[in-house]
């Protein structure tokens, strides 16, 4: 697939675009961005870390998060250099609500664990690919350079975690791709007062 054809792929399955508030609210908060789009890389290793220690007896799923986990280190690698060079430190930032809210709703045990963890990790990864793709071209020439060559891996995450759920379910995942795609949109939609790569409509607090 081309990355025009990804994009237009992943607008699709998600329910909502992000709104021009979070973009703005991004533009203004780049320091914050940056800070937390490396924790989102390094929380995006670790939960491929965790599946493939949970679940060793899958071979498609050992290798497709052994690959993910790599470039998601690596993409941390590079968001550190590039706040280094602008002389931001990288420190803690709470946490937006988005993965927590999604992960409250994954059913407990089992095959219906591991197919709701795999569909809200096609989520989070379709959302950082739509947000690189409307903030690139707003951004300073070596961001937008940046987000650019994120969005055919994001778009790539995306696709590995949706067959891998498809692959592992005993029938169709579309009633739970159609739960969480309410979700994930009502949580994109949603106010939120502090400004997260993946947070909500900005409010003021």
């Amino acid at each position: 697939m081309t990355l025009d054809e990804i994009l237009s792929e992943i607008g699709g399955f998600l329910a909502c675009a992000t709104p021009d508030a979070w973009v703005e609210e991004a533009l203004k908060q780049q320091e914050i961005l940056l800070i937390d789009h490396a924790n989102c890389e390094k929380k995006a290793a670790t939960t491929a870390m965790n599946l493939l220690y949970k679940h060793v007896d899958r071979e498609d799923l050992l290798k497709k998060m052994s690959q993910l986990a790599r470039e998601e280190l690596l993409h941390f690698e590079q968001v550190i250099a590039i706040m280094r060079e602008r002389g931001i430190a990288y420190r803690h930032v709470s946490s937006s609500r988005y993965a927590a809210g999604l992960r409250e709703a994954v059913r407990k045990g089992g095959e219906n664990e591991l197919i709701d963890v795999l569909i809200i990790g096609a989520f989070i990864e379709a959302r950082s690919c739509e947000r690189f793709a409307k903030l690139a071209p707003l951004l300073d020439s070596q961001l937008e350079k940046f987000y650019r060559s994120l969005l055919r891996s994001e778009g790539r995450h995306y696709q590995d975690y949706l067959g891998l759920a498809q692959q592992y379910a005993k029938e169709s995942i579309q009633p739970r791709v159609a739960f969480f795609r309410a979700l994930e949109g009502e949580l994109i939609e949603q106010p939120d007062t502090e400004f997260r790569f993946h947070s909500g409509v900005p409010t003021a607090a």
